[in-house]
């Protein structure tokens, strides 16, 4: 893992605010240690998640979007740092493995314009090369029968995700992405727009459904695509569920995972879907943070929930004195899914959810 960037002992102790009389995550997580090979460690550790950031905004300028999702690990992994350890999560849980290095990459972007096709053409291909990373970091943890939680970067490392635990599991996966955006457009490069429809034509990605699709911002050529591939990729829009109220929301939530229940399945969460969070294409108009946090905790219960990936989330496009709350968000969205995932009951379909 030339490109890892792993994070150490020391690391977490400078971010966690120690406070008498109080135990925060950063005393409690676990790091690789510096001499230690990585799959060994990963094997022989009893921590069940694997906490992975992607700090770049490569694939978001390659689709025409604002940059800024970089910064979101490192508000994140601050904010996850300094939760509290008790009874209902424990940082023990968690292994923060590290960044895989884009560094290179980032200042590579710096002095290319998306609007050249040329320049285009190289964002495409700076994706694919954090593609051939991002797979192999994820399939290595999934691998050693851990669970990945990834933090982004842009929405691109869904495929990196997807193709991961495929290889990881030896088998395609499924996929539910809330989001606002299909993110299925067509085969043109790899940018953060066309992350499952790479996946899918690939074949990693079995069954996929889109949460909370935006009807304004949703073109009539991806619907197109999405109504010939209805037997394996299906979609509820936000303004069906909250605007129109032809459907509910909880209902929509057990029919989804009723689609793709049967196989390992990625929880892709894409904040752009949320009112008022900074991303590359911030929204006004969306779920709430308590709709989101009950998204993950409901799918996050599944015995088949293969991994979390929460992405382009933008501190650094945000206000200046709340850039942390980002990084708080996350923090929240991470533990909603390990305390479901960690769940006595851990069948989804056994229990009625009531929120």
């Amino acid at each position: 893992m030339e490109k890892l960037v792993r994070f150490s002992g020391a690391d977490l102790a400078k971010i966690t605010n120690h406070r008498s009389g109080e135990i925060k995550f950063g005393e409690k997580m676990l790091t690789v240690p510096k001499d230690a090979d990585v799959f060994t460690f990963l094997n022989l550790c009893d921590s069940k998640y694997v906490l992975f950031g992607v700090p770049e905004d490569i694939g978001v300028r390659a689709n025409y979007g604002r940059p800024g999702a970089a910064s979101a690990w490192s508000s994140a992994i601050n904010s996850i740092a300094n939760i509290q350890h008790n009874r209902f999560c424990k940082g023990s849980y968690i292994l923060v493995l590290g960044t895989l290095d884009v560094a290179e990459e980032m200042k590579q972007v710096e002095s290319l314009d998306y609007t050249i096709t040329e320049d285009r053409q190289k964002l495409n291909k700076l994706v694919e090369k954090i593609d051939k990373e991002v797979v192999h970091i994820v399939s290595t943890i999934v691998k050693a029968g851990k669970i990945p939680i990834v933090i982004g970067g842009g929405h691109n490392n869904a495929y990196g995700n997807i193709k991961g635990t495929a290889l990881g599991k030896g088998k395609a996966i499924n996929a539910i992405n809330f989001d606002a955006h299909s993110d299925f457009r067509i085969l043109e490069g790899r940018h953060s727009g066309n992350g499952f429809s790479y996946a899918y034509e690939e074949g990693f990605l079995k069954k996929y459904f889109v949460f909370g699709l935006h009807e304004n911002y949703t073109s009539k050529n991806v619907l197109d695509i999405l109504k010939n591939l209805e037997d394996r990729v299906r979609f509820t829009t936000y303004d069906e569920i909250k605007i129109r109220r032809q459907k509910h929301f909880h209902d929509e939530m057990i029919e989804a995972h009723e689609f793709i229940k049967n196989e390992s399945f990625g929880l892709e969460i894409d904040l752009d879907a949320i009112p008022n969070i900074a991303s590359s294409a911030m929204t006004l108009s969306g779920f709430s943070v308590e709709e989101l946090r009950q998204f993950i905790s409901f799918f996050g219960q599944s015995k088949n929930a293969a991994y979390l990936h929460i992405c382009e989330g933008a501190p650094d496009l945000g206000e200046v004195k709340n850039n942390h709350l980002i990084g708080k968000l996350i923090g929240y969205l991470v533990t909603d899914f390990i305390k479901a995932n960690l769940s006595e009951e851990n069948r989804i379909n056994k229990i009625k959810v009531n929120f």
